[in-house]
This record gives structure tokens, sequence and C-alpha cells, in this order.
């Protein structure tokens, strides 16, 4: 009996980390969505204009918040150019870091970058 259970016991550890590898791959493969590489955001350091450029199409759909340092909200103007790119004025605000997040909820595209503002 003792063999018994000590075969049923590695079977179940075998089976445990087959899933747990499985689940691992879907969530952390190669195809999964990388906001990182969805968004580029030029020039950095930004003068007067900030450029979000989005490998699909989907500047129109984008919810896009600009923060200070100290997480507060900014109001700046913003620029739909085309479906892949937005503009934000930027020349306003002093000279400094802050935060742009973009947020598509459809796309599941969330992301956050930090900028300076010479």
């Amino acid at each position: 009996m003792n063999l018994k259970k000590a075969i049923f016991l590695i079977a179940i550890v075998a089976v445990a980390q087959l899933g747990y590898s499985q689940v691992r791959e879907e969530n952390f493969g190669p195809n999964s969505p990388d906001p990182i590489k969805q968004v580029q955001v030029y020039p950095n350091p930004a003068i007067e204009f900030l450029s979000l450029k989005f490998e699909a199409p989907q500047a129109k759909k984008i919810k896009l918040t600009v923060h200070n340092i100290l997480g507060n909200t900014l109001e700046v103007e913003t620029e739909i150019v085309d479906e892949y790119e937005i503009k934000v004025k930027v020349k306003e605000l002093a000279t400094g870091y802050y935060f742009v997040s973009v947020r598509d909820e459809q796309a599941n595209l969330r992301g956050t970058y930090k900028f300076l503002k010479r």
C-alpha cells in the first residue's frame, strides 16, 4: 500500500507541475499583448508636443491623462493626428517629469509612460 500511495503522490505532483506551466505559458507567452510595444512616446524630452503612436488604429478610442510627479491630473490640449497618433501639447507645462497614462478598455491596453518636459 505504501508503494501505491507514493506513486499516486508522484502522479499528483507531476500533473500539478504540468498544469502550472500550461497556465504560465498562456499568461506570459510570446503572443501576450505588451502595452509597451503597442505605444511609442516621443520625443522624450519634449519641448512643445509629445506624440503617442499606436501600432493599431485606436487613437480615437484612447482615454489619455497627464499627471505631474505628485500625481495631480493636469489639463492639456490633445490633437488626434490620425487613427495611429495623438499629439499632446506640453508647451505650457513647467520643466520637469510627468506621466502620461493611456487606456483603451476595448483593446485591454493600459500603460503609463514617464516623460521629461524641457
